[in-house]
């Protein structure tokens, strides 16, 4: 993230006076899907956060649409969904300006996301597909040591994994796919996953935003 200071300089600006480092954003997206999915999910993310870390996370989750104005003061955005995600023809260029300009993505799919998903970022970035992010890649390790990307829910019964999409070398979108890590990450009560699966789901989680802050 250290390739990136103009981006998270105007970000840090518009945060310091909450004294906070961080702002997670959830994008709310056209389609149909219901990017509003998995309510505690973040607010439970931050909370591990701010109990486990040093990040100086804002407590306030915000949402934003790829054509606010304030897009570019958020350098990380999180999406899910179980529905499709459709983007115009302008949301496509300001996602990609957004993204090769420093910005990050993390899409979890909530399970009906997926088609919808990689037809979108085929188009936004036709020259780098999505790839199998390997086990051994710092993101699944940067703060907490897991084996890869856990499993949270079966679904079709294959493995959880973990895609992204490079830039000149950077990942700019992480795409967790066949797991719901935010089903994971939200109240224990709402989905039943277990203690175990939730705490995987939030160690994946504090993972990506430790990762992402000293990538």
């Amino acid at each position: 993230m250290r390739h990136f200071l103009i981006l998270i300089a105007a970000f840090l600006t518009t945060v310091s006076a909450d004294d906070c480092q961080l702002t997670i954003a959830r994008l709310k997206y056209g389609g149909g899907g219901d990017w509003y999915a998995n309510p505690s999910s973040l607010p439970n993310l931050v909370k591990a956060l701010k109990q486990r870390t040093s990040i100086q996370v804002c407590d306030t989750i915000k949402t934003v649409q790829i054509m606010d104005r304030e897009l570019f003061l958020f350098p990380f955005i999180y999406m899910t969904g179980h529905g499709d995600f459709k983007l115009t023809d302008a949301e496509k260029l300001r996602l990609r300006k957004y993204l090769i300009g420093g910005g990050f993505l993390w899409a979890d799919d909530n399970y009906g996301l997926d088609r919808s998903f990689r037809q979108q970022v085929a188009q936004l970035f036709p020259e780098n597909p999505l790839t199998l992010i390997p086990s051994d890649h710092p993101i699944y390790s940067s703060f907490y040591q897991l084996p890869g990307l856990p499993k949270i829910h079966e679904h079709d019964g294959i493995p959880a994994q973990g895609l992204g999409v490079f830039f000149e070398g950077r990942m700019v979108i992480f795409y967790t796919y066949n797991t719901d890590i935010g089903d994971g990450m939200e109240d224990l009560h709402v989905h039943n996953v277990g203690e175990k699966r939730h705490e995987l789901a939030l160690q994946m989680g504090i993972n990506v935003i430790h990762w992402f802050l000293n990538q």
